[in-house]
């Protein structure tokens, strides 16, 4: 038998994490997580779950962020009772990142079906509850670093530190003869709180994540990075409005945290006050706190309980932030398609006096990638807003590792006797990784697989494709229809008011009609046809 692998998702797309390897009658999953980003890929994650449930052994989890373990609750609610391996700070952090998905994901249905634009539609349901997510992080079992451990029949596995945030790992994997390293999501060298990546060497086969295959960042000190923080947080004090950050809750938060505390300890941005809306992130820095011996660069100091941040988790007082100006507000989530960082963009992107500060990766189709872009209107939760505050930008908190540390890592991962499998990367960044790591010879035989997508993985020779991939989903995968649909519906009637004359404008509203309506009457011919 040889060990095969099936790509559920994160193929090129940075979402949606999970991975089947099969040997023999056994079946294991690297990660399980959402999709993230356009609604088209959204609607992924209501879809019947790709694999068996009924003949899953174990879940491998490489971290808690939700877009590798945002699917486990939708496993525990179909009757899954095996064990979800992972290291113990991951399993204190699924305790409550799980809860909160649950929880938003009852409440984004209840909120889709109150919108006006959704009048008549069919109702619109929740893909998990809380109660579904609280069971799912129940079923963590703890193993530690370089410790092997058998999850199912014929698979042995370890976890090594991947640098990525708290409790994060890659995974090395031992079947049918094959030896297999699966990197996750891997953090920058000289990262706040964590080592640096760390793996063995000589492999049959590496999965490596490829996110930022297409960019290296200038190499800053965390001194350095904090020296562009500072540059930020005087010049929005200077505009007057608030500083609004879509920081993800976990490592994201707290590095910015540390970063904040250091500079208002030094006197270096006078009296600013950080208001840390999420009590998701509030929830992970309590985690911080508790692995505080462990982590790196606090200097022993209790850095998230300075007096300049504070902590809100009640709904009163985060609306009460709309109507200040001069603070600095962090909520999540990350890329701005979910939680309270919507209602405070709502509110401040049209001062020009505010500023929107982005300190991540913003994937395609996302809203903070539309906002980062240059759009001077966008769609939020219905409605249209105008984008006239700061957008700004600093590189330098990405935990991800760039193009450069990513040749590195593989590199010393090698010899690689088979394949390089890239996935977690948009189409840009695998394709430029690839050509790279191709240049370099850092593996006989290179591959980019497609969501659903089947690869024998036998040992030293190159990954062997077995079934093929879901060409269907290609459209779904960056911008779709709903994110051009967006930024029609926000430009709309600006771009009607600039044609002067008002017979003009009703010719062009007909004309915009007619084009719709040749469409339906296609698909009526086409149904016509098939009857």
């Amino acid at each position: 038998m040889t060990l095969s692998l099936t790509v559920h998702g994160a193929a090129q797309t940075v979402t949606g994490s999970c991975h089947e390897l099969r040997a023999g009658k056994s079946r294991i999953l690297l990660d399980c997580g959402l999709f993230q980003g356009s609604r088209s890929l959204e609607a992924l994650n209501h879809e019947p779950l790709p694999f068996d449930i009924a003949g899953l052994d174990a879940v491998v989890l490489g971290h808690a962020h939700i877009d590798h373990s945002g699917q486990l609750p939708r496993l525990s609610a179909a009757g899954y009772k095996g064990a979800i391996w992972c290291t113990e700070e991951t399993a204190e952090l699924l305790q409550f990142m799980l809860a909160d998905a649950g929880r938003i994901q009852e409440y984004e249905a209840e909120r889709r079906n109150r919108r006006r634009d959704r009048a008549g539609d069919d109702p619109f349901e929740p893909i998990y509850t809380e109660a579904d997510a609280i069971a799912a992080a129940r079923l963590a079992r703890v193993v530690k670093l370089g410790e092997w451990f058998e999850p199912a029949p014929g698979f042995r596995c370890r976890l090594w530190n991947a640098g990525h945030i708290l409790g994060s790992a890659s995974i090395e994997v031992e079947a049918e003869g094959t030896r297999l390293l699966y990197s996750g999501d891997l953090g920058p060298d000289n990262k706040a709180f964590h080592a640096d990546p760390d793996a063995p060497t000589g492999f049959d086969h590496v999965i490596c994540e490829s996110t930022y295959g297409d960019r290296s960042r200038t190499k800053v000190s965390i001194a350095e990075r904090r020296q562009l923080l500072e540059a930020e947080i005087l010049a929005a004090r200077t505009r007057g409005g608030n500083l609004v950050i879509p920081a993800f809750a976990l490592e994201r938060t707290q590095e910015l945290l540390l970063d904040i505390a250091t500079l208002s300890s030094a006197g270096r941005i006078g009296n600013a006050m950080v208001f840390v809306d999420s009590p998701l992130a509030n929830r992970a820095t309590t985690a911080f706190r508790k692995y505080a011996d462990e982590l790196e660069d606090t200097g022993g100091r209790d850095v998230f309980g300075h007096p300049s941040i504070r902590y809100v988790n009640d709904v009163a007082e985060s609306m009460k932030l709309n109507t200040m100006s001069g603070a600095i507000i962090m909520a999540a989530s990350g890329m701005c398609e979910a939680g309270r960082i919507r209602h405070h963009l709502f509110y401040n992107l049209p001062r020009r006096d505010s500023t929107i500060l982005f300190v991540g990766f913003q994937a395609e189709g996302s809203l903070g990638r539309v906002i980062l872009d240059g759009a001077k209107r966008v769609r939020i939760s219905g409605r249209d807003v105008q984008v006239r505050a700061q957008v700004r930008e600093i590189d330098s908190y990405s935990a991800h590792a760039d193009q450069a540390e990513l040749l590195a890592w593989i590199a010393k991962r090698g010899p690689i006797a088979g394949s390089l499998l890239l996935d977690h990367g948009e189409k840009e960044s695998i394709a430029e990784l690839r050509r790279l790591a191709e240049s370099q010879s850092l593996a006989p035989s290179l591959v980019v697989p497609e969501i659903g997508e089947t690869w024998e993985l036998p040992p030293g020779q190159p990954a062997r494709r077995t079934k093929t991939g879901r060409v269907d989903l290609r459209p779904a995968l960056g911008r779709d229809w709903q994110n051009d649909y967006a930024d029609l519906a926000t430009s709309l009637k600006r771009r009607l008011a600039e044609i002067r004359d008002a017979e003009a404008r009703r010719k062009a509203i007909a004309q915009m009609r007619a084009v719709l309506d040749s469409y339906s009457e296609f698909r009526e011919h086409k149904k016509g046809k098939h009857h």
